[in-house]
């Protein structure tokens, strides 16, 4: 008889942990070559394709970097609510919730407001806007009891229907010829591009300082402390006085705020209007779970993680077109990714040991 015994691991050191990522990410892109055999497809063109498609030119690194900016800001975000184990799936409602709010202020206030108010004044709003979307699910699970991953995927939906009602309803512009959508934003309003590119600098330049000021929060404060002890252990939480229902709001206000704050730059940065919850969002929210994963839920290798995929979505479209395969397939190899991830992170923290016995 075999009995597999399962202990857990201390003292992980640094490399071990970066091996673990390299070896997940190899066995992943097995599994994903033999998904492209299975599609009738030469994995080893499809995959270079990939990687050709977003870092091999000019245009594919201005979109990877695009792309990147939202996935940075809310995988940076979620490292820190991961950390407290509130396993926050909401980040694509929280996003359409902070453009939303950023839309509203925009229409309302761009007219009479020069740039340099109107700007920071839009961002201020799509942060309120998703923090407040995000703090939704923390009082449902500290005061009832309600399991956050299914009260956060299921606001996603919810507010994914608000936004669709206000497009094709109360807000819905004149400018639009009857399409579902809102008025353009005013030229106030509208964040500035690199040349040449669809890059806002404006929200770049802040995901890179919000997972630099994140990171120091996390590791260097005592709200950082307090969140990952109570993630790590929630008795000896208790039993230090720390305040669940307060720590757990202003940890998904933060999570919630910098995924609203992706929404603003896909609004004011991108589209200029707002419209169907799939136009703003390519799945931002979900992609950038396992952006958090691959960071190890470190906000500053969130940067890096959120080039990565970023890049993996631009390759994903490139491979459409010049393999005419689904849009699907970027999934697959999005969600193969995390599986792999988690696998690797569990086998990480814990020791499998087989013990033979005669009986």
């Amino acid at each position: 008889m075999i009995k597999i015994k399962t202990t857990d691991r201390y003292n992980i050191t640094t490399l071990r942990s970066f091996m673990t990522n390299i070896l997940c990410l190899l066995a992943a892109l097995v599994v994903i070559s033999i998904i492209f055999l299975i599609a009738g497809v030469n994995p080893i063109y499809a995959i270079s394709e990939i990687f050709l498609g977003s870092f091999g030119s000019f245009y594919g690194i201005k979109e990877t970097i695009t792309k990147a900016i939202p996935l940075i800001l809310i995988g940076t975000g979620l490292t820190l609510a991961f950390r407290a184990k509130f396993w926050n799936i909401g980040a694509e409602g929280q996003l359409l919730m902070g453009a939303i709010f950023a839309t509203w202020t925009g229409l309302t206030f761009g007219e009479a407001l020069p740039p340099y108010i109107i700007v920071p004044l839009i961002f201020l709003a799509g942060f309120i806007g998703g923090g407040l979307w995000g703090a939704i699910p923390a009082i449902l699970k500290i005061k009832y009891s309600i399991n956050e991953v299914i009260s956060t995927l299921m606001l996603n939906y919810i507010c994914a229907e608000i936004l669709t009602m206000l497009i094709v309803g109360p807000w819905k512009g004149k400018t639009r010829f009857g399409f579902p959508g809102t008025n353009n934003l005013p030229d106030s309003a509208i964040l500035g591009l690199i040349p040449g590119s669809r890059i806002h600098y404006a929200t770049l330049i802040l995901a890179i300082l919000c997972a630099i000021v994140l990171s120091v929060i996390i590791y260097k404060t005592r709200f950082g402390y307090e969140a990952r002890v109570v993630g790590e252990n929630p008795d000896a939480g208790k039993y230090a006085g720390i305040n669940f229902l307060k720590t757990s709001l202003i940890l998904m206000a933060i999570s919630g705020g910098l995924a609203g704050l992706a929404g603003v730059g896909e609004v004011a940065g991108i589209h200029h209007y707002l419209g169907y919850p799939a136009s703003i969002s390519s799945g931002y929210g979900f992609t950038a779970i396992i952006v958090a994963w691959l960071a190890k839920l470190n906000p500053l290798y969130a940067i890096i993680s959120g080039i990565f995929f970023a890049g993996i979505l631009v390759g994903g479209d490139a491979i459409q077109i010049s393999l005419g395969l689904p849009a699907a397939t970027v999934e697959i190899v999005n969600g193969t990714l995390l599986i792999f991830l988690i696998m690797g992170d569990y086998f990480l923290n814990h020791k499998i040991t087989f013990q033979f016995s005669s009986k």
